[in-house]
């Protein structure tokens, strides 16, 4: 797999058609998840691309036995280029799913889908900005003047925010298409990217270091890889969703912290493309970065989120046109399922 493909989910699904969801998730009838032969409660998880390590606390959890230990039959069922989350939820092909970025659950309560984000394990989006080095850029604001090569989908994403911020305006803005090419040849050039894929590829296909500005660090509020559930089904299953929660911060804390050989076999058993060397430095780079275990998680524990992050998106994406300013974004997010809150 090469690492600019591991980030490209990130800008596109949020960008997906939403509207089938209020068919199917929208009934009233009961939504028990189905219980196997040994009495476990089977869930199926989808996450947002090819496994790798931005979802080695979930693989992490599996290997150990954590979601076992709780009475769960936990399957993991990989995301790549064709694969809409929302959708999966939508039709009932899973339980769970993993929302990329703070944009998904609120384009979710925009569509009038019953759909929540239950907890968040990245407290920072990785998502970042990757300059050439340059003694004089100093931070983000130094960018002004500057191409941007930008997926279509992130003009409608981060960069409402990095214009509302930094005054940067839309003649900046050439296509990006996931190849790092046109930022090599071009030394003012400015690519986006994900903070454990592009700079990697480029300090490997490039032959430098990279200047990495990373949004969360500049202010940047959404989170990243979170757990979306289906409102019926957490109403109805709501032990099971404590438990998948509680079991999923276990497996974040141990890949992150402790031994991940067992996590990163089931990594690249389900994505044989995946190599070692990518899912080491990913990893190194989220625990460097507490992208993690930092932020609300360090203050509430691993999978927390606050009403005054999820305010202050709302707030800066509403202003700037992307949401009704009367949206309920309440409605995108509930912590009653994290570990304490039940």
């Amino acid at each position: 797999m090469s690492a600019p493909s591991a980030s490209r989910r990130r800008v596109l699904i949020g960008a997906a058609s939403l509207a089938a969801l209020t068919g199917p998730l929208a009934a009233c009838g009961r939504s028990e998840a189905p219980v196997d032969e040994q009495g476990r409660v089977r869930l199926r998880f989808a996450t947002d691309w090819r496994a790798q390590a931005e979802h080695g606390g979930f693989y992490q959890a599996l290997a150990s036995g954590a979601y076992e230990r709780r009475g769960l039959n936990v399957q993991i069922i990989q995301g790549g280029p064709g694969v809409n989350v929302p959708q999966l939820l939508a039709s009932g092909a899973v339980e769970l799913g993993m929302g990329s970025n703070s944009f998904i659950p609120l384009n979710l309560v925009a569509e009038g889908a019953p759909v929540k984000a239950v907890a968040a394990f990245f407290q920072k989006d990785p998502q970042v900005l990757i300059a050439h080095p340059d003694p004089a850029l100093k931070s983000i604001a130094d960018l002004h003047g500057r191409p941007f090569l930008l997926a279509d989908a992130s003009i409608t994403a981060f960069w409402v925010w990095l214009k509302a911020k930094y005054g940067f305006t839309d003649d900046q803005v050439r296509k990006y298409t996931f190849n790092p090419a046109p930022f090599l040849a071009d030394p003012r050039a400015v690519q986006q990217g994900y903070l454990t894929s592009e700079p990697y590829t480029i300090r490997q296909v490039g032959g430098f270091q990279p200047r990495v500005f990373l949004l969360a660090d500049e202010g940047y509020p959404s989170y990243a890889t979170m757990v979306l559930a289906p409102n019926a089904f957490a109403r109805d299953n709501a032990q099971a969703l404590r438990d998948f929660i509680a079991a999923s911060a276990e497996g974040w804390r141990d890949y992150i912290r402790g031994d991940a050989k067992a996590a990163d076999a089931l990594i690249r058993k389900d994505n044989p493309d995946m190599t070692q060397d990518i899912l080491d430095q990913a990893r190194e780079t989220l625990r460097a970065n507490g992208v993690v275990d930092g932020g609300d998680a360090a203050l509430y524990g691993l999978g927390a989120m606050t009403a005054d992050r999820w305010q202050a998106f709302f707030d800066v994406t509403a202003q700037a046109g992307v949401y009704d300013p009367g949206l309920n974004w309440r409605s995108a997010f509930t912590d009653a399922y994290l570990p304490g809150r039940g």
